[in-house]
């Protein structure tokens, strides 16, 4: 992967974490992640009619992606009622490069090079080791943290593939948030009242930004899979889990470890080592 991409993905990686510690944040996490996708879903529909539409080869993907993303929301949320930014979010990433790899290579027989997967398992090794040094972890946290990461594995390649049918990045993740958009407020209608929908202004606002962060940050992720490896991609976005440890010590006022910030430095380097494979 390039430099010049890599220092992009790295960019979606703050604005990654940077909605996730919003999310975390928040009181009602299911109300904040339905009005960010919302949001997704009106920004999307104001650019349907620049973009260009997606091959039909490639709508099977968009379908499957964003059931898969909304089963991800669902996830992420309760993730994050079970425990802090700094143990959950690191869980629930830590595995998604390795899972993204694996499927890149079944499904699209696309194998990282010797020192892109050096660099993956860096990444991956810190990240895990971000949740669990020194802490207990509960299993129902566990449950909830590891399945989201499967989900995040499992809309990655999806995307990975699909993009590459479409003919246009930027169709395909139009069209695929405002699909996945779309699906959001259903949900949430059948989980609970419609009218709680509606709130004060700014709570609104805060999570309608935190939304549009999310469309550009898995935009680039998207728009970078069309051209790398899906396995380094992962890999370089989930170095949020970094930004994110950073996040939580300076606004939720999580502890961050000397063990933690050497982990930190671990993905560092692997990210490193990806950034130099290209």
């Amino acid at each position: 992967m390039s430099i010049g991409m890599s220092l992009i993905v790295l960019i979606a990686a703050v604005l990654h974490a940077s909605w996730n510690a919003l999310l975390r944040g928040g009181d009602d996490r299911l109300w904040s992640m339905t009005i960010m996708c919302i949001s997704i879903a009106l920004a999307c529909a104001l650019m349907v009619p620049f973009v260009p539409v997606p091959a039909m080869a490639s709508w099977d993907c968009i379908t499957l992606s964003a059931l898969l993303h909304t089963g991800y929301n669902l996830f992420l949320v309760r993730t994050y009622r079970q425990g802090d930014l700094g143990q959950t979010y690191p869980i629930a990433r830590g595995a998604s490069p390795l899972l993204v790899s694996a499927g890149a290579a079944v499904f699209a027989r696309e194998l990282p090079d010797p020192l892109s997967l050096i660099g993956v398992l860096l990444v991956s090794g810190g990240i895990i080791v971000l949740a669990f040094h020194g802490r207990t972890i509960a299993p129902r946290t566990m449950v909830f943290a590891l399945g989201t990461g499967c989900f995040i594995g499992a809309y990655s390649v999806t995307d990975g593939i699909g993009v590459r049918l479409s003919g246009s990045p930027v169709g395909y993740t139009v069209w695929m948030c405002l699909s996945w958009g779309l699906l959001a407020p259903v949900t949430y209608i059948m989980l609970r009242d419609a009218r709680s929908l509606v709130r004060g202004r700014w709570e609104m606002m805060t999570a309608a930004g935190g939304g549009l962060a999310s469309l550009l940050a898995y935009g680039i992720v998207i728009f970078a899979m069309a051209r790398g490896a899906m396995g380094p991609v992962s890999a370089l976005r989930e170095t949020s889990v970094v930004f994110a440890a950073l996040i939580g010590r300076v606004f939720l006022r999580e502890r961050l470890s000397r063990s933690r910030i050497a982990a930190c430095l671990v993905v560092a380097t692997g990210s490193m080592l990806i950034a130099h494979a290209g």
